[in-house]
């Protein structure tokens, strides 16, 4: 695969990377394992003051960072500005906080006194997602650094000027060489890196078969591995829900970032009372988008990231709708330059079709009914995915219940899927394990080490 540039609003080739060669890689990793020699014993005050100066830089230049996001992968403006604060608010959180997270804890021992202390154990291979590509990378980075880890990128290769921007603010943050380090490489060479014994744990975002290569290649060298991968969540509408709170809602969460994301709500399933009002308002709030420059702030409807992406999306709509589904509204590719997929709702889905299994990774409603909250239950759980899902109702004891029923990694009452830096965020089933943000994360790849003194 290319690494280059090529942006979906026009699918013209904007710039091309040159990916290392061996000996450039060795280097890198080299300097990387190097420097975790001097960063692990560096006092975390200390990196913190990095973090900190990275979230700055990373405000200041908002809009400069905002229209690479938007040029490479086709975001809204907004809503790529809105990304580079989200990111820039997790490296200050992890800094200022993550000295609390690794103190010593103390541990309960009848004849002695013992703790465990947090020790960080080397350098943390990233393979990271062009959906949020500062974000994604930041919530990886920004635990492992402040847990005295070192951290190399392999980032998407159709997003290269973001992966060379991050690292180029960790240098303009006088961060110290092989801290934090960008890797321009083919995806292909990674299995092969996973098995350096330099890389002692790794993390990915993207897809399950990606997931599952490196989860493969972690496992064979006895390796820890964090992954986040695909998601279809569940959007519950019961009988008593707020339909304007629903309404504004699922227009972000549905289409925001053109429904590109893991924790986008991908399935609604809704009470049968509901399902006809709601279908028709989120049809009329879908008439009322305006496709254009994602650049430009009237702008409302964006390209996805590539016409291949686009291209796979009709095909897994334009088969569901030829194995029986009702379409609504939308459904084709637009007619005009650029990886436009018109927004879309589908309705009469059955387990026989692609939608009901497959990840609709761009912007599609899937509305199903239902008759009742055990119906609702059921049809949620009925999924190889489990990252995230969403419970409406006025009822918050009921809505909990219902909540505590969802087999996925995280349920929100009343909003959208969503992420904060203080909140943990990770998956069950085929949508990874492991856990990003949060206190959490800063000991997802440490060593616990227990240190015990004996009474005399």
């Amino acid at each position: 695969m290319s690494i280059q540039t090529t942006n979906p609003y026009t699918n013209k080739v904007v710039k091309s990377f040159k990916p290392l060669n061996e000996d450039e890689l060795e280097h890198k990793i080299s300097d990387a394992h190097k420097a975790f020699d001097t960063w692990k014993t560096t006092p975390i005050a200390e990196r913190a003051k990095y973090l900190l100066k990275v979230s700055e830089l990373m405000l200041e230049r908002k809009q400069e960072l905002a229209k690479i996001i938007t040029l490479e992968m086709g975001k809204l403006i907004e809503q790529s500005e809105s990304e580079i604060e989200m990111c820039a608010s997790v490296y200050a959180y992890f800094a200022n906080n993550s000295e609390a997270f690794l103190k010593d804890k103390e541990v309960q021992d009848d004849g002695g006194k013992a703790f465990i202390r947090y020790t960080p154990k080397g350098v943390i291979l990233g393979v990271e997602p062009w959906n949020y590509p500062f974000n994604q990378v930041g919530r990886l980075t920004a635990p492992n650094l402040m847990a005295g880890n070192t951290v190399v990128i392999k980032h998407a290769s159709n997003v290269p000027q973001c992966a060379q921007m991050i690292e180029d603010l960790f240098h303009e943050a006088g961060l110290p060489k092989g801290v934090y380090t960008n890797l321009f490489l083919e995806s292909k060479r990674i299995a092969k890196l996973t098995a350096d014994p330099r890389i002692v744990a790794m993390s990915l975002t993207g897809s399950e078969k990606a997931g599952a290569s490196l989860a493969e290649n972690a496992g064979k060298n006895l390796k820890k591995s964090i992954l986040e991968l695909g998601g279809s969540d569940a959007f519950i509408v019961l009988e008593d829900a707020d339909m304007d709170l629903v309404m504004k809602e699922i227009m972000i969460g549905r289409f925001g970032n053109m429904g590109q994301a893991c924790t986008s709500s991908k399935r609604i399933i809704i009470h049968e009372s509901l399902a006809d009002e709601f279908t028709e308002k989120l049809k009329k709030e879908l008439s009322i988008l305006k496709d254009g420059d994602p650049m430009d702030k009237a702008t409302t409807i964006s390209p996805m990231v590539s016409q291949e992406a686009a291209e796979h999306l009709l095909e897994q709509v334009t088969d569901t709708v030829n194995a029986g589904a009702k379409l609504i509204v939308g459904g084709k590719l637009m007619q005009r330059e650029g990886a436009f997929f018109e927004p879309t709702i589908i309705t009469d889905i059955t387990s026989q079709m692609r939608a009901y299994h497959e990840e609709l990774f761009g912007p599609v409603a899937a509305i199903y009914r239902v008759k009742n909250q055990e119906e609702a239950i059921k049809l949620a759980n009925d999924s190889t995915f489990g990252l995230g899902g969403s419970v409406f109702s006025e009822d918050i004891d009921r809505a909990i219940e219902v909540a505590s029923l969802i087999d996925t990694g995280m349920v929100f009452i009343n909003e959208h899927s969503a992420s904060k830096p203080d909140l943990p965020f990770g998956g069950t089933k085929r949508s990874g394990y492991g856990t990003e943000l949060s206190p959490s994360a800063v000991t997802e790849f440490v060593n616990e080490k227990l240190i015990r003194i004996k009474n005399r």
